[in-house]
């Protein structure tokens, strides 16, 4: 992209901070950083303003979204609670955990935050910026990933206008985030049994036995969407992307990781936290490459591993 941008970018400062606390208020939608990825917000409570995020991002509306909110006393406010819910959250809040448990019916959220289902993703971010703007505003943040749907996660403010620019009314700048892919989903069903929909940097098989003695349950394939990141194709760079290539072909950028060095590598020492948070910059640079193909190395699945492998098969699956 060249020019200037139309979307305004300021500093994450309290000045930024405070200027989109008052466009949120006023129904607008902002890119704001958090430890995972950036999100585009909007007020919960508003209809035409999480239209605003669906309409912005081209997103299908059978897809819900997950609501930030200042602590878990906040999170209670929307969304019935047990015991269960309270042990994950008390655990791992604010950090990059969604739970997905009953909301309820007078909760005042607007209907598409849902997308019609019964049930509510909440989220405590632990981002010093996301947590300053939630102490400006008296009302959550539905907030998903700020980048057209389907498309590569942002984890700069550069990769936000990538596909937004001139769609929202601004970014807040606060550098690049650092855990890189997108919270672990956690789904509380009936009898406080505990389900993975979406693999993030919470171990939740580790935090399971950590609270009840034994891993996490065994669970079947997802039967249908209930929270973010389950579309099958997903994090899409535009370009064919072949998974476990521990060599590339000419035509094809190489994303490294460990003795794989690549074109952009994800960790040379194969540490796989530094791997998550590059793992959206490096498919930035491949998209923006002029190869045509993109392979990458393979990733442990172990740790975050398994949510950097998730991302990267669904960035390889072909789009519906």
């Amino acid at each position: 992209m060249s020019g200037k941008n139309v979307t305004e970018v300021v500093r994450a400062d309290a000045a930024g901070i405070a200027r989109a606390a008052r466009i949120l208020e006023s129904g607008g939608i902002v890119a704001v950083p958090t430890e995972t990825v950036y999100g585009l917000a909007a007020r919960a409570d508003d209809d035409a303003a999480v239209a605003k995020i669906y309409a912005a991002k081209g997103r299908p509306d059978f897809n819900p979204l997950i609501v930030h909110v200042r602590d878990e006393a906040h999170a209670r406010q929307y969304a019935d609670w047990d015991e269960a819910a309270a042990t994950a959250v008390q655990t791992i809040w604010p950090g990059p955990l969604t739970v997905v448990v009953p909301a309820k019916p007078d909760s005042g959220l607007a209907k598409a935050v849902t997308a019609g289902l019964q049930t509510l993703a909440l989220r405590c971010p632990a981002h010093p910026v996301m947590r300053a703007l939630l102490d400006l505003i008296d009302f959550p943040l539905a907030a998903p990933s700020a980048n057209r749907s389907g498309f590569i996660s942002p984890t700069t403010a550069q990769h936000v206008l990538t596909s937004l620019d001139g769609r929202i009314d601004l970014v807040l700048d606060g550098g690049p985030t650092k855990a890189g892919v997108e919270s672990t989903i956690l789904a509380i069903r009936a009898g406080g049994v505990w389900e993975e929909l979406r693999p993030g940097p919470v171990d939740l098989d580790a935090l399971h036995g950590e609270h009840f003695g034994k891993g996490l349950p065994a669970m079947g394939d997802v039967k249908a969407i209930e929270a973010p990141g389950q579309l099958a194709s997903h994090y899409a760079p535009g370009k064919p992307l072949r998974l476990a290539a521990a060599t590339s072909e000419a035509d094809e950028f190489h994303i490294g990781f460990g003795g794989v060095a690549g074109n952009c590598t994800l960790s040379a020492t194969g540490n796989l936290a530094e791997a998550a948070a590059r793992l959206y910059d490096c498919l930035h640079q491949a998209a923006a490459s002029d190869l045509p193909r993109i392979a990458a190395a393979p990733i442990p699945q172990t740790g975050v591993g398994r949510a950097i492998n998730d991302r990267l098969r669904r960035a390889a699956a072909p789009a519906d």
